[in-house]
């Protein structure tokens, strides 16, 4: 059996092309616009936090599906640039991933996901010597039966796992179950907890699932989490936005990165912060990401939006 080296992280989720338009103003139901230019990049959430962490000196491994079309050539060919292992299962005679997003004049996108039940990363696609090698373990919730297994070796080998989810999907609790360090879309854990209000939420969340933090990204508002003693708001840095395309994705990274480099809580969520606002200033998922020290110099240098001091302010 082939050994597989030891990684710093291993990221099994989802990748995509992202086809961007620019519009000078939304759509209105019914309505037509015109655009002037677009552009075809790779994204995707897990596969765009692998390329950041390895531009950042971390060794990666990406384990997800691709078809056998031009798109998987663009994405094994990004890997290749920044130097990322790949254990990817390809489809024959199949298309990969591919989202368009529209981006309004203020940066904010909106991203129309296309599904193909062939693209699903299934349980069996995975091999447990790729998640045991591994520092990290990050998941997307979106084939949610192969990241709850992931999760689950990751938990008895003691490898930390990070979550990015977004979205209530079937079978989510169990992979919540197994997750370290959660991160969630703004509404995730009001939806999943029932909860409207986000500190009760996340206070909950974190409780029920034992994970070591939940924290809520909150796009201009910054970072809320909670580690189960403290509650700590990081406020967003003020940057022309060209883009929100993958900012999510890039402060995962952000947060990786401060953990394998045993940063104390606040400074973790701090140069997440500042990596994803930097990547707000280009367009794409992967458009706008800096070096580390760019990021350090950026962080000292910003102003940032006025920081939230109470939860029901954010609520």
């Amino acid at each position: 059996m082939k050994d597989f080296p030891p990684v710093d992280l291993v990221g099994v989720g989802l990748n995509a092309t992202d086809t961007l338009i620019p519009l000078e103003q939304f759509p209105q139901p019914g309505s037509k616009v015109h655009y002037s230019e677009r552009s075809t990049q790779p994204g995707g959430q897990v596969a765009t936090t692998v390329v950041a962490c390895q531009t950042w000196g971390l060794s990666s491994r990406y384990v997800g599906k691709l078809g056998d079309d031009d798109a998987a050539r663009l994405h094994k060919e990004a890997f290749r640039h920044v130097g990322a292992e790949t254990q990817i299962v390809t489809v024959p005679d199949a298309s990969s991933l591919h989202n368009v997003i529209l981006i309004d004049p203020g940066g904010e996108r909106t991203v129309i996901c296309q599904r193909n039940d062939l693209m699903v990363l299934q349980p069996s696609d995975l091999r447990r010597e790729w998640i045991e090698s591994a520092r990290v373990l990050h998941v997307d919730g979106h084939d949610t039966a192969a990241a709850s297994l992931a999760a689950s070796w990751a938990r008895a080998a003691g490898v930390p796992v990070v979550a990015d989810l977004d979205d209530i999907y079937p079978g989510i609790e169990d992979l919540v179950a197994n997750i370290d360090y959660l991160i969630v879309s703004e509404d995730f854990s009001c939806r999943l907890m029932r909860e409207p209000n986000l500190e009760s939420a996340l206070r909950r969340m974190q409780s029920r699932y034992g994970s070591r933090l939940c924290a809520a990204t909150l796009g201009e508002n910054g970072v809320l989490a909670w580690d189960g003693t403290r509650l700590i708001h990081s406020a967003a840095y003020r940057v022309p936005v060209v883009d929100t395309t993958g900012a999510g994705d890039i402060f995962r990274a952000g947060f990786i990165y401060g953990l394998l480099r045993d940063w104390p809580l606040d400074r973790q969520l701090d140069f997440s912060c500042a990596a994803a606002a930097m990547n707000c200033m280009a367009q794409g998922a992967r458009g706008g990401i800096q070096p580390v020290d760019a990021i350090e110099n950026f962080m000292a240098t910003t102003a940032r939006h006025e920081s939230k001091s109470s939860v029901q302010t954010l609520d």
